[in-house]
């Protein structure tokens, strides 16, 4: 009977052990105290190290919602909306940090124009990055990514002046617009009508109100000076 025993001992020593997986799930429907079984709540971490296929790729569409738009229109939508949002992204962040670093006279007008911009600024974003989303494509939203795709200039760390810092807002601005009309029109071109409007009634009108409202800050008018 021991020798017996001997011989089976290293085959139960082999037997597998349960999976990390396993022994999470045996824990999650383990029954509770009072008898009966509940689901655990233990964050299941570290996904991301053995995750697997990227539900959708960035620069593609998907076809999930039905909204009587082919395939190759909004594809060309989505890269049009895409520039366009690492664009915004990029003149709000300008505008946050002219807000940080303003000077001189002018210093709380402008720290307060610069907030309320960046704010409406951070309001298209969600605009342009949920139409790209409808559209079945993939918005871009890191800022390494954004910084690869825009094609704002990018300002240097450094503290500048007023005037520059309006000089760098209204050459930003203008790109922006120069691609709203360029991008309205072939939205409007292709039938992708709601596109071309959140490009006219919100991207551009926003933009060319803030080209105003920053414009006049740099109008170089004399003083009146009363006899």
């Amino acid at each position: 009977m021991a020798k017996t025993t001997a011989k089976n001992a290293p085959a139960a020593a082999a037997a597998p052990k349960a999976s990390a997986a396993k022994k999470a799930a045996a824990s999650a429907t383990a029954p509770a105290a009072n008898g009966q079984s509940g689901p655990s709540v233990q964050p299941i971490l570290n996904q991301q190290f053995n995750a697997p296929a990227a539900l959708q790729k960035y620069g593609t569409v998907s076809q999930r919602l039905p909204i009587g738009l082919d395939t190759q229109i909004r594809q060309e939508s989505v890269e049009m909306l895409n520039q366009m949002l690492a664009d915004t992204c990029s003149i709000r962040d300008m505008y946050k940090k002219h807000h940080w670093q303003v000077v001189g006279p002018t210093f709380y007008q402008l720290h307060l124009l610069y907030d309320k911009h960046y704010e409406e600024q951070d309001a298209l974003i969600d605009m342009i990055a949920e139409r790209i989303q409808i559209l079945g494509g993939v918005a871009v939203a890191m800022a390494a990514d954004i910084a690869e795709v825009t094609s704002i200039p990018r300002p240097p760390r450094d503290r500048e002046e007023a005037p520059i810092q309006v000089s760098r807002l209204l050459e930003a601005h203008q790109i922006i617009l120069k691609n709203c009309h360029d991008f309205a029109k072939r939205a409007a071109d292709s039938g992708d009508d709601g596109t071309n409007d959140l490009i006219v009634s919100n991207v551009l009108r926003t933009n060319e109100m803030q080209v105003w409202f920053v414009s006049e800050h740099v109008v170089d008018t004399p003083l009146a000076r009363a006899e």
